[in-house]
């Protein structure tokens, strides 16, 4: 049953944790219905997310779990927002590509480029009707070469050019988004036994992507931290 929903639909993937959970949940403080997703239902559990925020629990890269998320969107009868934040950064400790093999690739490469592909295409029927908005998380390893960083950086730079194709493709406002180092689970296992408590929180993040949706720039490849000056 397609329920038609009067405000505005966000799908946010990855929300259980970071910047997906302080995402969804200042959506739903602004007033959006929220759909998200994630594989670890204990992690919900703990979230402490409002009424607004519908949770999918399951993996981006299983065509069944696409399918429930494709469902809800359906029941909320539109989208308004689809966001990509759900991402791996593959085998740790992190290695250098040398010691990278196909299994690694393929794990990475579902999780952070074929999972999010798949999705938008199934949900471009809804993302059209509204003249949603395309939001994909990058990073700056998608543009800088660091040290054990390939793949994950490789998965970005090919998450940054399907997002932006979308755009050329369908008119479609599309951002990728570098939001910069932030104190979350998956940075600390990035660095394992360092202390990243000088990392600034997700939350800090959440503002100023909320701006990129409402001003709707042009397409683009963004880093939160310089959207102060192109937002005015």
């Amino acid at each position: 049953m397609t329920t038609k929903t009067t405000g505005m639909v966000a799908l946010v993937t990855g929300g259980s944790t970071g910047l997906g959970l302080a995402l969804s949940a200042g959506l739903a403080r602004q007033g959006w219905q929220v759909i998200t997703d994630g594989r670890s239902e204990e992690k919900f559990k703990g979230a402490a997310l409002p009424e607004a925020v519908t949770v999918v629990v399951g993996d981006l890269t299983d065509a069944d779990h696409r399918d429930r998320l494709r469902t809800e969107v359906e029941r909320h009868g539109r989208l308004d927002l689809l966001v990509h934040n759900a991402s791996t950064l593959g085998p740790l400790p992190m290695r250098p590509l040398a010691e990278v093999d196909i299994p690694d690739l393929m794990h990475v490469w579902r999780t952070n480029i074929g999972g999010p592909l798949v999705l938008t295409s199934a949900l471009l029927p809804w993302l059209r009707e509204a003249d949603g908005v395309l939001l994909s998380i990058s990073s700056d390893a998608a543009v800088q070469h660091y040290e054990t960083w390939g793949l994950y950086g490789a998965s970005k730079a090919a998450l940054d050019h399907v997002t932006l194709t979308y755009a050329a493709e369908t008119g479609l406002r599309a951002y990728a988004v570098d939001p910069g180092d932030m104190r979350t689970a998956m940075h600390q296992d990035a660095f394992p036994g360092e202390d990243i408590s000088d990392r600034p929180l997700p939350e800090t993040v959440v503002p100023r992507l909320l701006a990129l949706v409402e001003a709707r720039p042009e397409s683009g490849r963004y880093a939160a931290a310089d959207l102060g000056g192109v937002l005015g």
